[in-house]
């Protein structure tokens, strides 16, 4: 066997172990959001408060040791750190009224976000090809965003099943692909 193909063979052997992995860690994860749903949720709050923590202890570190900084941005970097943690520390407190309160933040913001884009899609109708595909999802956009409005905590319950069906589905097809990869590099 030639070096080249030996090393085509290894990479091959690579992109068919991380598609594996990929889907097992999809299936996974969207079977926990599945059968857990409100631990699940309440376990990515938790990550994303220690986020914050780690963020607002690396903002005040700039803020305090920088010494190409103006007093200014030090201060002001200082202020966000100290921001960032106690957002974290308030969130890893109270989990349960924070997994609740992101369930609502998140509900509205995609809302919000349908909303937008079924607006800005109207306004390209002049440009658009296909006038009435355009209207059709402008309309469907609005509907849906309004919708996640009015309940934002219905629709991230919502929101958060299909992504749970949907990691699981995926999951399940990476690893089809995993175990069919020829890979032709």
């Amino acid at each position: 066997m030639s070096t080249q193909s030996a090393a085509a063979k290894s990479a091959v052997n690579g992109i068919r172990t991380a598609i594996g992995i990929g889907g097992v860690l999809a299936i996974i994860v969207g079977i926990l959001i599945l059968v857990w749903p409100g631990k699940t949720a309440a376990v990515v709050v938790a990550i994303i408060a220690i986020y914050a923590i780690i963020a607002g202890l690396a903002y005040a570190g700039l803020g305090v040791f920088s010494k190409t900084k103006g007093g200014w941005a030090r201060v002001g970097h200082i202020v966000l750190g100290v921001l960032f943690i106690i957002a974290g520390v308030v969130a890893l407190l109270n989990l349960g009224s924070a997994t609740a309160w992101f369930a609502v933040f998140f509900g509205l913001f995609v809302g919000i976000g349908w909303i937008i884009e079924g607006i800005v899609s109207l306004s390209t109708l002049g440009d658009a090809s296909s006038k009435m595909w355009t209207i059709i999802f402008a309309v469907i956009s609005i509907i849906a965003g309004v919708t996640l409005m009015v309940s934002p905590i219905w629709g991230a319950v919502v929101l958060w099943w299909l992504l749970g069906i949907s990691l699981v589905v995926l999951g399940i097809i990476n690893l089809v692909r995993a175990f069919t990869f020829k890979g032709d590099i």
